[in-house]
């Protein structure tokens, strides 16, 4: 099997570092999505979203979506396990990684396509929604300081999926200018910085 990404791009660092946490060693397969190699017919039959990453299966079969890929992997190999260990548990990872999602990565995403100018060749933007998305992932940055008064991680002291997908989608936001401040967001800088100082997040 191989899984087919761009590498820089947070939903492919999301699915290896959820594969480096479990230990296993995939074969990856560089799409340059500023050239749009992930635009063509050929890529369109893997995934047709044309988005990375895509995980390719023996037989030829493809799964898209970060998510969708840990979960097939999380099947496969459940020690350690990242999407929770009893009932509650995987409730609220999977709370948390809808909140990555819909909180921090559409924001960060939103912001980044629409006041980079990176995509104005490839679709229309607005600037002032890109500004509004970024406004929108700043506050949330205080939700997220709030609960990591109390929390380890973002359930509590478990280490999940979750978090890494947090984690992916706010070093996405570099990109834009969007960070916590050591000020107004100890908690969450102090999350930052305990996850980042993982192996799996240099992977």
């Amino acid at each position: 099997m191989k899984i087919y990404e761009h590498a820089v791009a947070p939903n492919c660092r999301r699915v290896r570092m959820y594969l480096a946490e479990k230990g296993l060693d995939i074969e990856y397969v560089p799409v340059d999505i500023t050239r749009g190699e992930n635009l063509t017919a050929e890529y369109r039959t893997r995934d047709v979203n044309a988005k990375v990453p895509v995980l390719e299966l023996d037989d030829g079969s493809c799964i898209a979506e970060s998510v969708a890929i840990q979960r097939y992997f999380e099947e496969l190999h459940p020690e350690p396990p990242l999407f929770g260990r009893d009932p509650k548990e995987k409730a609220r990872v999977e709370m948390w990684n809808r909140r990555a999602d819909f909180n921090m990565m559409m924001n960060v995403g939103g912001c980044f396509q629409h006041s980079s100018g990176i995509f104005a060749d490839r679709m229309k933007t607005f600037p002032d929604f890109g500004e509004e998305c970024g406004n929108k992932t700043a506050k949330f940055f205080g939700v997220l300081d709030q609960h990591l008064s109390d929390n380890e991680f973002l359930v509590g002291d478990y280490f999940s999926a979750a978090d890494i997908g947090m984690l992916c989608a706010m070093d996405f936001g570099k990109v834009v200018k969007l960070r916590p401040d050591a000020d107004r967001h100890p908690n969450l800088v102090r999350w930052h910085e305990q996850l980042s100082a993982r192996p799996s997040a240099r992977a």
